[in-house]
């Protein structure tokens, strides 16, 4: 008789979103007359239509693919010549950082990437990530059997060290202790869920820490486009040394509206190598070609559409109106008393819950009461316990609405 993977039942509940759709789907069920006045800050999803000039690149590659003599079948494994050629001039280029086209790896998604980057290590690698921390990191590693044992009372994984992000610290992690052991560190910033980022002085400092202790950063980079502070660095490979210490993962959902669409890439340096000397862009590639067959030609060629002059203009307006939102929950809130970080270079606001109501309290209380939707902190790991997480990736009557109806509470 067959048997499941074990690794999987490991697993603590549901996914955190889906946690959330159960929960909004009850109480839309139990109240159907204030179903339809939810207003949703929960999950990160864009509500701004594709750019005009990204359509017709989507319009143009559909006319290309009914015709013959244009007509494209699978992608190159690694994505088309002129996506990754486009990346590379102008994500990496103008900043100094040194990536090569045949280091870029496109893909459906930044999601996708960061669950799957972890097969090519070692089944004993030990993982350390910031807490609170984007669940994938971690959920990931756990169907790989990578995490050890969870404890109930405490929320932690046996395996895995855990790098607390707190308002003591700024919610940016402290560099780990020299004997952790760590072969792999999760970093995201602008950071999920709290909104919080890093100065270029303090990123050389993990890669500074991870060359020293052979550990590589896996680096999400999925909102660099909301950094308006021109001294705060995009990239890890703006930093000295990243290029024999980090992966670093991209996504054209939060920057260009490709939820839908789904489009992302990861870089993996050719420096980048195991204690043996194994290239693990290497592996990364025989890993892509053995499980991927590429992101589909039309949606590759939206992607090269996003950094036309054109695109670059609409795409960026787009920005502009999030981080607005951003600015009216979080002003909004304060001005309130509520106590509130993030959403000035990052698209999430971090919001202390007020008098000591515990995260699914205050998301249960702000559904009832309010029938407004977020995030409970806990769901992002203990230290997110007491926080709670709107995203400004609604609509401009949504964010404010949220302000006035939170501000009723």
């Amino acid at each position: 008789m067959f048997k499941a993977n074990e690794n999987y039942l490991k697993l603590p509940g549901d996914y955190l979103f889906s946690t959330i759709a159960a929960k909004i789907e009850a109480y839309g069920a139990a109240h159907p007359d204030k179903a339809a006045n939810i207003v949703r800050l929960g999950i990160g999803d864009v509500t701004q239509p594709l750019a005009p000039s990204i359509v017709r690149a989507l319009h143009d590659a559909v006319d290309e693919m009914a015709d013959a003599a244009t007509f494209r079948g699978y992608a190159p494994d690694l994505g088309y010549d002129f996506l990754r050629q486009a990346i590379v001039d102008n994500d990496f280029t103008p900043r100094g950082a040194d990536v090569r086209p045949d280091e870029v790896f496109v893909s459906d998604g930044a999601k996708s990437d960061s669950a799957n980057i972890q097969e090519i290590f070692s089944a004993d690698a030990r993982i350390a990530v910031c807490d609170p921390v984007y669940p994938v990191y971690v959920d990931s590693n756990v169907m790989a059997g990578r995490t050890g044992a969870y404890s109930q009372e405490t929320g932690l994984w046996s395996n895995v060290t855990y790098m607390p992000c707190t308002q003591e610290n700024g919610f940016v992690a402290d560099l780990p202790d020299s004997d952790a052991g760590i072969s792999i560190i999760y970093l995201c910033f602008p950071n999920n869920p709290t909104g919080a980022v890093i100065d270029r002085a303090r990123l050389q400092a993990w890669v500074d820490y991870a060359n020293e202790h052979g550990a590589v950063i896996v680096y999400d980079a999925a909102y660099e486009a909301y950094i308006t502070d021109p001294a705060l660095p995009h990239s890890i490979y703006e930093c000295d040394g990243a290029r024999s210490c980090a992966v670093e993962i991209r996504s054209f959902s939060k920057n260009a509206g490709f939820t839908g669409t789904r489009l992302g890439y990861t870089v993996v340096p050719c420096d980048l190598r195991d204690a043996n000397g194994v290239a693990m862009r290497d592996l990364w590639a025989r890993r892509h070609g053995t499980k991927f067959n590429g992101a589909p030609y039309i949606v590759q060629r939206a992607g090269e559409a996003v950094y036309s002059e054109q695109g670059r203009s609409e795409t960026g307006e787009q920005i502009r109106f999030y981080m607005e939102n951003a600015r009216i929950i979080l002003e909004g809130l304060r001005a309130a008393g509520y106590e509130v970080s993030g959403g000035v270079n990052a698209p999430y606001i971090w919001l202390k819950t007020p008098d000591g109501t515990t995260s699914w309290e205050f998301f249960d209380q702000l559904l009832e009461s309010v029938q407004v939707v977020g995030t409970p902190g806990s769901g992002f790991g203990p230290s997110g316990e007491g926080y709670f997480r709107l995203t400004a990736f609604g609509s401009r009557e949504s964010a404010l609405e949220a302000v006035e109806r939170i501000k009723a509470l």
